[in-house]
């Protein structure tokens, strides 16, 4: 259920020293082969990280041989220097592989993605050594170890994988805020056994995240090092149909989008809100973000009020084509707001569940879209307030 279930994939996850509490803090996924093809999808922040800046050159090359990931620090705004450290970690990283028997790599098909606190430069006289140290234990048993080694504030590490007709699509993801992407969202990486081109992981990544990580908006706040890689090393000699093929990457993405939610920091509530009878996905879609985004609700959701006036609130704020008169909102299934008005007793809702499902239909049109968000807690504003993360 990791970046290693695909064949032709080793991995490691180790202790560098990057962070000051020991735990694991640097990650290497490389793809053996026989086929190095890549394809990647980054944050749209105008801000953009030094590891985003040079990976997203790598991936317009369509091969990528390894990916060094590290948590502890995100290495953004830290101008130039910053992105010759990054430029030196990708150099570490195929000279390492090399001396350790593992083939011929090139540093322009080194991925590098970081995450933690942005404007603080990367140790590294700890980060190079732990290459080594990395290179040394890879391990096609390794993916759960580098999946734990990319956690920042995650109580949990996130796996995910999908086997069908010979072939795998494996994954790992980090991510407990800043859930608020455009086209990705915080450090994932893919990995299949498929023998498919660059073109065609392309075509498939870019669905899967427009659906998965970009309608996940648990806090608003987006981050600068939203990277989602996707590897085929064609190990298992399998070209599956590509309509197959976006249906598995689809679904570990889902899956792993799914767990970044259930992981939100200081989250008690996991909100999935569906928007239907919208004249076009876009509205629907500019919809389910308005009515994430209402810290209003977000704290009635907390406090297990089915308060959906705050939903129609949302609504009112956007450009999508509706009716006031003519708005429904479910909460849990009961209708509380039919035709812009009083619906069904609101007495009728139990929130005591994990899970709240908001259903607003704007009636105009056959268009619909899912966005998942949390509630706003004490435990959120604390995490992000008593500490830097």
């Amino acid at each position: 259920m990791t970046v290693t279930a695909a064949q032709g994939f080793t991995a490691a996850g180790i202790a560098a020293g990057i962070k000051a509490n020991g735990n694991p803090d640097l990650a290497l996924v490389v793809n053996n082969g026989p086929r190095l093809a890549a394809a990647g999808v980054f944050t749209s922040n105008r801000v953009k990280a030094a590891p985003v800046h040079w990976s997203e050159q790598v991936l317009r090359g369509g091969t990528v041989s390894a990916v060094v990931l590290n948590s502890g620090g995100a290495n953004a705004c830290t101008g130039p220097k910053g992105f010759q450290d990054t430029h030196a970690t990708a150099e570490k990283v195929a000279s390492t592989l090399a001396a350790h028997g593992l083939g011929e790599h090139n540093a322009g098909e080194v991925a590098v993605a970081s995450t933690g606190l942005i404007g603080v430069l990367l140790p590294m006289d700890k980060l190079l050594p732990g290459i080594e140290t990395a290179a040394a234990a890879l391990s096609e048993d390794g993916g759960e170890a580098a999946a734990v080694a990319i956690k920042t504030t995650d109580t949990v590490h996130k796996t995910a994988a999908v086997s069908q007709g010979g072939w795998t699509v494996g994954g790992m993801a980090k991510g407990a805020g800043m859930l608020a992407p455009g086209l990705a969202t915080m450090l994932v990486v893919l990995t299949t056994d498929a023998d498919v081109d660059a073109p065609a992981l392309d075509e498939a990544l870019r669905s899967a995240t427009r659906t998965t990580f970009d309608r996940v908006d648990s806090d608003g706040c987006m981050s600068t090092n939203d990277t989602v890689l996707l590897l085929a090393s064609g190990a298992s000699g399998r070209t599956p149909a590509q309509a197959d093929f976006a249906e598995a990457v689809r679904t570990v993405c889902d899956d792993l989008a799914r767990q970044l939610i259930g992981d939100a920091e200081g989250a008690s509530k996991d909100i999935r809100i569906e928007v239907i009878g919208a004249a076009s996905e876009d509205d629907a879609v500019e919809v389910g973000r308005s009515i994430a985004r209402n810290n209003l609700l977000k704290c009635a959701i907390h406090g297990e009020d089915p308060n959906w006036g705050r939903v129609l609130s949302a609504i009112g704020t956007t450009k999508a084509a509706f009716d006031p008169d003519r708005l429904n909102v479910a909460i849990n299934g009961v209708w509380v707001c039919k035709n812009g008005s009083v619906g069904e007793d609101r007495d009728l809702v139990s929130m005591k569940d994990r899970e709240v499902r908001i259903t607003a239909d704007l009636s105009t049109g056959g268009e619909s879209a899912v966005i998942w968000a949390n509630d706003l807690t004490a435990d959120y504003v604390h995490e992000n307030s008593a500490y830097s993360s």
